[in-house]
Formats: structure tokens, C-alpha cells, sequence
């Protein structure tokens, strides 16, 4: 198949997934198209199978916001007769499941029919499409869509629940290439991050609001009072600054490393020993699953999707929202004996293997064929 896919090109976990998804497909034997604004975070292989298209968006002085949709719905239209691709496959309903349907009513002028499969990741559900705003535009891509599938089964709850909606969602959880995390290198550079009897703790995300970044610190904060540790803070966002206030105020700015955005994830779980992720909302918890394959624990909270990823008390421990305190307890009742640890971290890794990507792309390859023959009918 000739496969378009849109997507972010960032470091959230939609675009990683849709990224991930891509390259596999392309290994599959499928000709896969990237339909985006920028070239994806991790597309490092451009070739016979994986191609990427750049959307470019003309700065008009008429518009006080430029029309990225337009130029998306155009692109595709492009990119759809120029290489006659036979399915679409966007990532977030809006905007793009929007300018897929826009692309498919205008390629229906030249009598060429583009079926498209819109994934939903959480944010264009949870935050954006129940804004009032959106709503309609949200309801109406996801109805239109030829196929819609959610992340989780959160999610699809979530969605029947937020929207009026009249299409099946079928869930295909995220997954994990599990070979991007045997960590074949023989040097983790575990002792230019810590001292030999340190624990190395460890978070990663886009850093907002939603994340609960401070909690992180004050969790920290409480586990290294017991036990010697390091905090590692991966990615950029609005609430970084305001943790490293809180680092400073709590006078442990020594003992908190912030990366920014890395493309060296699989590195530095490579030396991680616990991972947190206290969540407000998250609709898988992608990060949660890179941890587990790395064979870190992780301390959660309970909401979403996560306890579809993390097992309460084999591969980590769920708490509600904002429960720090529980939190601190079960990242110390973990990290305090070395036996258990290793036991969580085996564990951790055996939970990753179920979402192993040779066991979910098939699903996407089924639901792919399947909308095409029913489109054809």
C-alpha cells in the first residue's frame, strides 16, 4: 500500500508513535508518505519506502492567523495525484482529520476517492475538542472519517462520552519497538550522572501544566531524603521554569540534571532506575511504556490510560492525582532494597513485551485494508 501519514513532527507521543508507526510499515514492504510542517523528531531515515513532504504555509498580511488547514487540505491533494497514494492515515482530529476530509471532497472533483483513518491521541479529545469552540469541528471530522481508532480504551470511553458520536472506534493501544531498547551500547555513562551508590530518577515529557511537573520535584524531594539520589528532567515546556524554582527553593538544585528536549532518550533510561509520571491526564502514557522497555519502573498516577500500560505493584505502583505522599512512599518501597528493585525492573520489561510493535502494526494494516475494500464497495 501507499500509505500518507500526518502527524506533528514534535516530541509528543502522537508524533513519536506516528513516526514509529511509519517506519515499521516501511519495513512491512509499504510506501510511506509524511505529510507535515517540519520533518518528524525521529524520521531518521529517509529512502525507497519512506518519503516526507514539508507543508508550507505563505505568510499573508490579510490573515492574523495563517491558515495551516488550507495549506494541509492542498498539500495533500498535491501529494495524494502526484503519488497516488491509497490511504490516508492522520494523527489528531484537528486539524488534521479536518483537512483530510476537506483533501478527500476535493480530490472527489477529479473522481479520485481517498479513504482516510484518523487516530485519536488524548489532547485533541480531553483539552481541545471538548472546548466549546471545537466541539463541532471535533464531532464532525471524527463522524466523517473513514475509520477511527483511539489509543486506549480510556480514550474511546472518553470520546463517546465527550462527543456525539455516530462512527465505531476501534482501539490500537501504542506500542514499543523493543529493539530501540536492548541498549547494545556498552557504555550508559551511568557515573558521569551519578555516584556509584546514587538511584537515578527520571522523567520525560513536553512539560506542561497537565504533567505536574512540581509534583515530580516534591516527590523527588521526599525520596532523596532517604535515599541517595539524582533526578533526571527530560524536555522543554511552561512549567520547567517554575521547577527550577522549586528546585532552588527546596535547596536541591544540585540533584536535579534538566536536559531539555533529547533525542537520546533510550541513553538515558539506559541509567534509570525509577520513573515518574503523575499525570493530571494522560490518554496511554507513551513515556511510561519507553521506560518499561528500558526495564524502569515507573510510579503513576492512576488516571487515563496508564493503568492499561502500568501494573499496579509488578511493573510500578498507580496512585490518585496529587497524591505525593503515596507517591514518595512507593518510589522509596522500590528503590530502598536492591532485590526488589531488580525484581520491579524485570517485571517492568516483561510488561512492555505486550506492546511490542510487531503485535500492533498488523491491526493497523487490517483496519487499512479493511476501509479500503469497504470503500470500493
Amino acid at each position: 500500500m501507499r500509505i500518507g501519514i500526518v502527524c506533528y513532527p514534535t516530541f509528543g507521543g502522537s508524533g513519536v508513535v506516528a513516526t514509529e508507526l511509519g517506519l515499521e510499515l516501511s519495513k512491512r514492504g509499504h510506501n510511506i508518505h509524511f505529510i507535515t510542517y517540519n520533518q518528524p523528531v525521529r524520521l531518521e531515515l529517509l529512502g525507497n519506502n519512506v518519503h516526507y513532504h514539508e507543508v508550507n504555509v505563505p505568510e499573508y498580511p490579510l490573515f492574523h492567523y495563517q491558515p495551516y488547514e488550507l495549506a494541509l487540505s492542498s498539500k495533500l491533494v498535491d501529494m495524494v495525484k502526484l503519488h497516488e497514494i491509497d490511504i490516508l492515515h492522520v494523527h489528531y482530529a484537528i486539524p488534521h482529520a479536518y483537512a483530510a476530509y476537506m483533501a478527500q471532497k476535493m480530490l472527489q472533483e477529479d473522481g479520485i476517492y481517498i479513504p482516510f483513518v484518523t487516530t485519536l491521541h488524548g489532547t485533541d479529545i480531553t483539552l481541545v475538542g471538548s472546548h466549546p469552540f471545537y466541539k463541532p469541528a471535533v464531532t464532525f471530522s471524527i463522524n466523517k472519517s473513514n475509520a477511527v481508532t483511539a489509543v486506549s480504551k480510556s480514550l474511546r470511553e472518553d470520546t463517546l462520552r465527550l462527543f456525539d458520536i455516530k462512527n465505531d472506534i476501534k482501539v490500537v493501544t501504542n506500542f514499543i519497538d523493543l529493539n530501540k531498547f536492548n541498549h547494545d551500547f556498552t557504555d550508559c555513562q551511568r557515573a558521569m550522572m551519578a555516584t556509584e551508590d546514587e538511584k537515578i530518577i527520571t522523567h520525560i515529557s513536553n512539560f506542561r501544566p497537565v504533567k505536574r511537573i512540581l509534583d515530580i520535584i516534591k516527590i523527588f524531594y521526599n525520596v532523596q531524603k532517604s535515599i541517595p539520589a539524582k533526578l533526571m528532567m527530560v524536555g522543554e515546556g511552561p512549567e520547567r521554569e517554575p521547577a527550577e524554582r522549586l528546585c532552588r527553593k527546596l535547596g536541591i538544585t544540585d540533584k536535579v540534571v534538566f536536559f531539555g528536549n533529547s533525542n537520546e532518550i533510550d541513553r538515558i533510561l539506559c541509567f534509570s532506575d525509577l520513573f515518574l509520571l503523575p499525570s493530571e491526564a494522560e490518554s496511554f502514557g507513551l513515556s511510561a511504556l519507553e521506560a518499561m522497555a528500558s526495564g524502569v519502573p515507573v510510579i503513576s498516577s492512576n488516571t487515563g490510560g496508564i493503568p492499561e500500560v502500568n501494573e499496579q505493584g509488578f511493573s510500578g505502583f498507580l496512585s490518585d492525582v496529587g497524591d505525593i505522599d503515596e507517591m514518595s512512599m512507593n518510589a522509596i518501597k522500590i528503590l530502598k532494597d536492591e532485590n526488589t528493585l531488580q525484581q520491579f525492573k524485570k517485571n517492568a520489561k516483561a510488561q512492555a513485551q505486550k506492546f511490542a510493535i510487531a503485535n500492533i502494526v498488523p491491526q493497523y494494516e487490517a483496519i487499512y485494508e479493511e476501509t479500503l475494500r469497504n470503500c470500493k464497495l
